[in-house]
């Protein structure tokens, strides 16, 4: 099974999330540092849609910018235009595979679709 990972080295959460897929048998991992190579506004629509989840509610509060922007009430076109230009805005980590997307905040979320 391939699963993409988009991963922040610096996040426990995160690292967590990618040791449970390294060691999970059969998984074809691609690993994305997502604040060195952001993803575009229309991938994180389509992740968030995948994940049934509003751009809202991937959007990372804590530790990040996102008050000071504005972006706490700011529709999710706004919020997702903001993703792409600062990703520390983007919660981590986000997991694709054929079986889905998760937020995997916990991190054993991953095994949903594993």
């Amino acid at each position: 099974m391939k699963a993409t990972i988009w991963h922040n080295p610096n996040c426990g959460t995160s690292r967590k999330t990618l040791a449970i897929l390294e060691a999970t048998d059969g998984v074809e991992l691609t690993v994305i540092d997502y604040l060195a190579d952001p993803p575009t506004v229309e991938r994180l629509r389509s992740l968030y849609e995948k994940a049934g989840l509003t751009p809202r509610e991937g959007l990372r509060t804590r530790g990040s910018p996102a008050e000071a922007m504005g972006l706490l009430d700011a529709d999710g076109e706004m919020i997702l235009q903001a993703m792409a230009k600062e990703p520390i805005l983007i919660e981590r980590p986000l997991v694709e595979t054929a079986k889905g997307v998760r937020l995997c905040r916990p991190q054993e979320v991953v095994l949903e679709i594993l």
